[in-house]
């Protein structure tokens, strides 16, 4: 049975809720795209229009950073509006088969907003967990509904699978001795592994049933889509491939922009979209150790893997048609302010923690200076012994520590390599993002006494914020059970191998 009759099965059960005037709220976030990636900021070959509309029509951010280089704290920290290292989504990522996972006591965006009535739906990513009988799934998290991977659809074998129609298999090598990539509705596996041509079809069309059910219901509602496009190995179905000059990367890429455009055009039909807000970004920089196959950071150095800008700013675009004035707004904002952002323009009530991020209302509809005052940059194994490694204030960045990544390897710049190793630097790196955004060139304190307050402002904020950081348990650290792996058959021999529903065949 293909994915789109599978889907036709889905029923999305939402009971009826009185006109009320809070808006609906459209959470786009894209998988290690780079901040030169997009067709709005002048690559040349994506093909990105209705991501390009949202940009001209909408306000575009150039100084909007995520919390890590990597995944999973990059997504935790986007849902509970929290460093990882208080969640505890450290170091590295969460693996099919491990222990932990995202609390259950911490507070999500769908948490926030599903006490005051809102419809709350997932599809795509979750990398935050799937633990013992789907403890940590999104329908745990506050998520009415769920269809997706449960975490990266690069974590299981995928050397037979085709990611391209009409038969072309996927490029490169994915993990091994796993089981096979499941698609899940809810809590259960309706596939396994996930048929990747059909599944951007089977996303969209789970986004517009969703809609239009809270649209009909007149209830106000919160759709978070975080994609697995441009993640490796990049896949798309027939309506993307060969239609992008960027080959698989840009296929991928378009694959999801052409998502983004059903859902646009849903809402219009639904007559909601003057009352949605849409909140475009990515979960960090790109995997440039992929070369061509892999995204690009435009003039920021480095990516994925390094605190470097590459890795951890990246493209931000908020729409709401009537409501945010078209521009660009260069004030310092993170994934970490959607939430109190969300939670404001709902009238909910704020979690009642320690949180990270503040209020964007005012950039948005008024095109006024935020109020963060830093950003500060944990590498993908934060550690109270090194503390954060930058920190970003008003136009500087000063770095404590600097190190290179796998994940970008094989770009000309050194710093950026695994051979980089770590390194500390006293006095700081420091640099000029507006005059010098590639870092390249170092402030040193010797050179230009004038900046030695600005210094001790960073040192102070760094301080000061360092005090208030508790460290979680690291989810993390405890560790992998095969055992947990989802599996669609779970009394079946021998695994991984005998995973297998809902495809052909089977």
């Amino acid at each position: 049975m293909g994915l789109l009759n599978i889907i036709a099965l889905f029923t999305l059960p939402i009971p009826a809720y009185r006109a009320v005037p809070m808006p609906n709220f459209v959470l786009l976030f894209a998988d290690d795209l780079g901040y030169g990636d997009l067709g709005c900021v002048g690559h040349p070959t994506s093909l990105t229009p209705n991501l390009d509309q949202l940009a001209a029509n909408g306000l575009r951010f150039t100084d909007f950073y995520v919390t890590s280089p990597v995944c999973s704290p990059s997504r935790a920290s986007l849902l509970t509006g929290r460093y990882q290292t208080r969640s505890g989504i450290y170091p590295g990522v969460l693996y099919p088969g491990s222990k932990g996972g995202l609390p259950l006591n911490e507070t999500t965006i769908a948490e926030v907003l599903k006490p005051l009535g809102y419809a709350t739906a997932m599809m795509g990513k979750w990398h935050l967990g799937f633990g013992a009988n789907g403890t940590y799934l999104p329908t745990r998290q506050g998520f009415d509904h769920y269809l997706g991977i449960p975490y990266s659809h690069d974590m299981g074998p995928c050397h037979n699978l085709t990611c391209f129609p009409p038969d072309v298999k996927c490029f490169g090598h994915c993990d091994t001795g796993v089981v096979t990539v499941p698609l899940m509705y809810g809590e259960t596996i309706k596939q396994q592994p996930v048929d990747f041509v059909e599944l951007e079809d089977s996303y969209s069309s789970f986004a517009s049933e969703f809609i239009r059910t809270a649209a009909n219901n007149q209830q106000p509602f919160f759709l978070y889509y975080p994609s697995h496009h441009t993640h490796y190995p990049q896949y798309a179905g027939w309506k993307s491939v060969g239609r992008s000059l960027r080959g698989p990367f840009g296929d991928s890429l378009l694959e999801f922009d052409s998502t983004v455009g059903n859902i646009l055009q849903t809402l219009k039909e639904t007559g909601v979209l003057n009352n949605t807000l849409i909140f475009f970004t990515g979960d960090n920089g790109p995997e440039l150790m992929r070369m061509s196959r892999g995204g690009n950071a435009g003039l920021l150095k480095c990516g994925k893997g390094t605190t470097y800008e590459g890795g951890m700013r990246e493209p931000a675009i908020a729409y709401w048609s009537g409501i945010i004035q078209p521009g660009v707004t260069h004030s310092l904002s993170s994934s970490l302010d959607i939430l109190p952002t969300f939670a404001r323009l709902a009238g909910a009530p704020l979690p009642k923690v320690q949180l990270d991020g503040v209020d964007m209302t005012d950039i948005l509809l008024n095109h006024v200076p935020g109020k963060r005052e830093a950003m500060f940059f944990y590498p993908t194994d934060p550690s109270e012994k090194y503390g954060v490694f930058a920190v970003r204030m008003e136009k500087y960045k000063a770095h404590y520590y600097t190190r290179g990544a796998a994940h970008s390897d094989t770009t000309p710049d050194q710093d950026c390599h695994i051979t980089s190793f770590l390194k500390q630097h006293d006095p700081p790196l420091l640099f000029d993002l507006e005059s010098d955004p590639s870092e390249n060139y170092n402030l040193s304190p010797s050179e230009h006494p004038e900046l030695a307050s600005v210094l001790q402002k960073i040192q102070a904020l760094k301080d000061q914020f360092e005090a208030s950081m508790q460290f979680g348990e690291s989810e993390v650290k405890k560790g992998t059970d095969p055992a947990l792996e989802p599996c669609c058959t779970p009394q079946c021999t021998p695994k991984p191998e005998c995973c297998q529903c809902g495809t052909m065949g089977r």
